[in-house]
């Protein structure tokens, strides 16, 4: 399995690159692949444009580019999947800086027979931390062609395991996993919930 990580969003709301911003002394995009190292993952990093991001925090990942630059998540997840040679592909955002790797390898356990593996919480899917099979990339495509930039809308032409609220409280009880970086609150609060982390898992 290959893991995908999207760190070309425009960070609008935050009003500059959060795959940049420090916390706990890495950028928070080295900081979530850090985390995904324990996977034993191939990794790919999509990135929006050629010195995003440097080489330290780039070291062990292969990198992608966006096929069509600044027009959100969907071609991030195609751009990744596209380039990926495994069957089966976790995708994750750059800004979620507490992902959990027993929950991301309970997805990956899940996939064998589905084409999407999604968390789904109080009605809302999570699909920045979900497992896609390769077999996705025709589908996107054909829905980016048709001008469709939703990732929820193609979900209705494949096999879709949700994975609930019961099965995720075994493994994040709070639900931290799914927690990203979108404004000035939500990066204050990361650093706060960091700084109550073991030195071990920083």
């Amino acid at each position: 399995m290959t893991t995908i990580v999207l760190a070309g969003g425009k960070s609008r709301r935050l009003g500059r690159d959060k795959a940049l911003e420090i916390i706990g002394e890495q950028c928070l995009c080295q900081r979530v692949i850090k985390s995904l190292t324990l996977m034993d993952n191939d990794i790919i990093v999509v990135l929006s444009y050629q010195g995003q991001l440097n080489d330290e925090a780039l070291e062990g990942v292969r990198t992608v580019y966006d096929s069509y630059p600044s027009s959100g998540a969907l071609v991030g997840l195609y751009s990744g999947l596209r380039e990926s040679k495994s069957p089966y592909n976790l995708v994750v955002g750059c800004d979620m800086p507490f992902l959990n790797p027993d929950l991301l390898r309970y997805l990956m356990s899940l996939s064998p027979g589905f084409d999407v593996v999604i968390p789904r919480l109080h009605d809302n899917l999570e699909p920045l931390h979900a497992v896609y099979s390769k077999e996705c990339t025709p589908i996107i495509e054909s829905r980016l062609n048709s001008g469709n930039m939703k990732i929820s809308d193609f979900l209705d032409a494949v096999k879709v395991k949700y994975v609930g609220r019961d099965e995720i409280d075994r493994f994040d009880p709070e639900h931290l996993s799914f927690m990203n970086v979108n404004t000035e609150t939500d990066l204050e609060r990361a650093r706060m919930l960091l700084e109550g982390e073991p030195h071990d898992k920083r």
